[in-house]
């Protein structure tokens, strides 16, 4: 009895290691995958960030896009961003394409079936919009998830018509991020006088040179947005 004991609270014991190990790993977002499992076409020091906003493209990447600039790829977190750099920018992209979010790889975005407005969450933008290569896939997507099911060209209609609404909502998000990235930076980092055309190329030059140790994810982000604009 006393060795059935003693077995029986090794058992409790193991299990409760596991679960407190278990609670202790955050859970991934919905659009996140980790690094090893995206595919980046874009290359150079700044190819984990989109161009535009600068969020690190693995943690949206099911809401990715990518196109090419003349012989450059670019990629980017979400369709706000890529409709962003053509409306707003003047960026005259081919070869668009989009994350399948059944095999994570990309496809056309002629050819995606997007599932727009469901309860996941939005990137850059309060709608959410997440593609498919097969339309039975996103069928089974909307009926689990709720949303409509529409095509390339009015999903792109519908971003450039609400660019400018979403872009204010963007910018003053932004505001609060600079803010919080001025008081990290100088919490947590080595000092650097380089200047910045992006918040790309600030968390690139960051991360590379470990001014601020291994710092990822919002805080990064943060610190990024402050150096590109301070």
């Amino acid at each position: 009895m006393k060795k059935m004991a003693m077995f029986l609270l090794s058992i409790l014991a193991i299990s409760i290691t596991l679960n407190a190990s278990d609670m202790k790993k955050p859970k991934m977002a919905y659009q996140a995958v980790p690094a090893q499992k995206a595919t980046l076409v874009q290359k150079g020091e700044e190819k984990n960030y989109c161009p535009i906003c600068g969020m690190t493209l693995p943690m949206f990447y099911k809401t990715n896009h990518a196109a090419k600039a003349g012989d450059t790829h670019k990629q980017y977190c979400s369709i706000h961003c890529m409709v962003e750099d053509i409306e707003l920018n003047g960026a005259k992209l081919t070869d668009m394409s989009v994350v399948d979010n059944k095999s994570l790889k990309f496809i056309s975005v002629k050819d995606a079936f997007y599932v727009v407005g469901s309860s996941k969450p939005g990137t850059m933008s309060m709608t959410s919009k997440y593609a498919f290569k097969d339309k039975a896939d996103a069928l089974a997507f909307q009926k689990e998830n709720g949303g409509e099911i529409k095509s390339f060209d009015e999903i792109y209609a519908i971003v450039a018509k609400g660019l400018e609404k979403e872009k204010a909502m963007i910018a003053a998000k932004q505001a609060k991020m600079q803010k919080m990235g001025e008081k990290v930076y100088n919490k947590m980092c080595k000092k650097t006088d380089m200047t910045f055309d992006s918040t790309a190329q600030a968390k690139a030059y960051v991360t590379k040179n470990q001014l601020c140790g291994n710092m990822k994810g919002k805080k990064l982000q943060a610190v990024g947005i402050y150096l590109s604009r301070r």
